[in-house]
């Protein structure tokens, strides 16, 4: 068997080929016909040129079709270089140019744009549509080659918060160990079904999704697209054990009137990340749907696990745990020296999850990989019993007259209103303070509340210089692929703030 991340694949299609390995709505893949129709993508991409260490780009909504094709750049000994299909043409080019990717993979509706950017990066395209694929498979021969631990295996292009998308290098390694942990963490097995509403193309969906699935024979059903009503429809159509998401999906789910009509006990443990759940969200989650939610926490450098609860220890809500086997999480100052229990400072990271490099960026690597721990620009903190907490992001923070405003506080004070669905809480230019706190809010559907009347909620129950004197409503706010609320592309308002 296969020491490289396709491995999984070869012994779980040996152990079990009649299971159902990715399923999206009635069109399923079973273990053997997943591993069979990665054999041949391998081959047929050997006849298309593709070279062991050539990067692969893969352009794809939630389908069956990722998990073959995945599987099959590996085994041709490719890189997978996973894009998300919402990228226009300049996005796709940037990527496209920055791995010097050999062909992209695009989904046949993903149109103009992946071919406007596969063109301008000068990269060969070749769009998918799965009946046209099928008769391409049924003519290739069956490859599967062998590769290093520690070659690359997936480069994931960040999302770029601080400046343009640099792509993460994950070994074979990497991605197996997180497997490993992944599935101990949650207890997987065979008889689970995993909810695979996240996208494939990001770290948390393809490697605890798809990876954690195909490690121990469980079922992935997908959803091409997260909708709560939806959501649950299919949680109980296919009896789905294993819920992964982000806050905004449980928050969504949470919400939904009649969300108590579902039959979801089939639930066995839910995991939460990408950021911090509102503590109102995960204990009101817990007692709806009478399942365990264990926040975790990671990021694409760190492959993406890296702390998690546990469900058989002591969790405390807002907490994300403790690090999983092999790994070292400390907080520290701006120096790198590590700070006592309580005190905020960077969450750094050390162990078999950390990234290889920024792709042919060594520069930007040495940044943010010092001496072997990742450098992640989260705050945080640990308590006494070693769970860590995430504060917010480091460029996050709010610094008002001097004081530092950490939005995820303000936020959790927003969220234990009664009319609240989702906030954002970030800082705007103030001529006299430097910064000033302001919030973004989103009303629970039929639910009512003036921005003078969250600004005096929040006023209450914080420090004078925490609470937002901007507040607004909004039907909705920004939010990446994975649900993740965008900050950066709040909307504010007007130019005048109050005094």
């Amino acid at each position: 068997m296969s020491s490289a991340l396709h491995g999984l694949l070869d012994r779980t299609a040996a152990a079990s080929p009649e299971r159902t390995a990715v399923r999206l709505g009635d069109e399923r893949l079973t273990y053997a016909e997943l591993d069979a129709s990665s054999r041949r993508a391998a081959g047929l991409l050997r006849e298309w040129g593709v070279r062991p260490g050539d990067r692969v780009a893969l352009l794809l909504p939630n389908t069956p079709v990722f998990a073959v094709l995945y599987y099959g750049i590996l085994r041709a000994g490719g890189i997978v270089v996973p894009l998300n299909p919402l990228l226009r043409a300049r996005e796709v080019e940037h990527c496209l140019t920055d791995c010097g990717a050999a062909l992209l993979l695009a989904w046949h509706a993903a149109g103009d744009e992946a071919a406007q950017g596969a063109r301008r990066s000068g990269t060969r395209h070749v769009a998918v549509e799965p009946r046209r694929l099928s008769r391409m498979l049924d003519g290739a021969a069956a490859v599967s080659g062998e590769r290093d631990p520690e070659d690359t295996a997936v480069v994931l292009y960040t999302s770029g918060t601080t400046g343009r998308p640099k792509g993460a290098e994950l070994t074979h390694r990497n991605i197996l160990r997180n497997v490993a942990e992944g599935v101990r963490v949650m207890r997987m097995s065979a008889d689970d079904t995993v909810f695979g509403g996240l996208p494939l193309f990001h770290s948390f969906g393809q490697v605890v999704g798809l990876g954690c699935a195909v490690a121990v024979g469980a079922c992935l059903t997908l959803m091409a697209r997260f909708d709560p009503a939806g959501a649950l429809e299919l949680i109980t159509r296919d009896r789905v054990s294993v819920l992964l998401g982000v806050p905004t999906m449980y928050t969504l789910m949470l919400g939904l009137p009649g969300h108590a009509g579902h039959d979801v006990s089939s639930l066995r443990v839910c995991l939460c990340g990408g950021s911090p759940m509102p503590v109102e969200v995960l204990n009101g989650f817990q007692a709806a749907f009478g399942c365990a939610v264990l926040e975790g926490y990671g990021l694409s450098e760190s492959s993406p696990l890296a702390c998690v609860n546990r469900i058989d220890r002591e969790r405390v809500a807002g907490t994300v745990g403790i690090p999983v086997d092999g790994v070292e999480m400390r907080i520290v100052d701006g120096d790198g020296k590590e700070l006592p229990d309580g005190e905020v400072g960077e969450i750094v990271i050390r162990g078999h999850n950390v990234m290889k490099g920024y792709w042919r960026r060594p520069e930007a690597t040495a940044e943010t990989v010092r001496d072997g721990w990742l450098h992640t620009g989260d705050l945080g903190t640990r308590d006494a019993r070693g769970d860590f907490r995430v504060v917010d992001r480091v460029k996050d923070v709010v610094i008002r007259g001097g004081f530092n405003v950490y939005p995820r506080e303000v936020e959790e004070v927003l969220y234990e209103h009664p009319a609240v669905a989702e906030a954002a809480v970030l800082g705007v230019p103030h001529p006299e303070h430097g910064q000033e706190v302001a919030a973004a809010v989103v009303l629970r559907p039929g639910a009512s509340a003036t921005p003078d009347e969250l600004r005096a909620f929040v006023r209450a129950r914080v420090a004078p210089y925490k609470y937002p004197r901007l507040v607004w409503t909004a039907d909705t706010l920004p939010k990446g692929p994975t649900g993740k609320i965008l900050k950066r592309a709040v909307t504010v308002p007007g130019p005048d703030l109050p005094g």
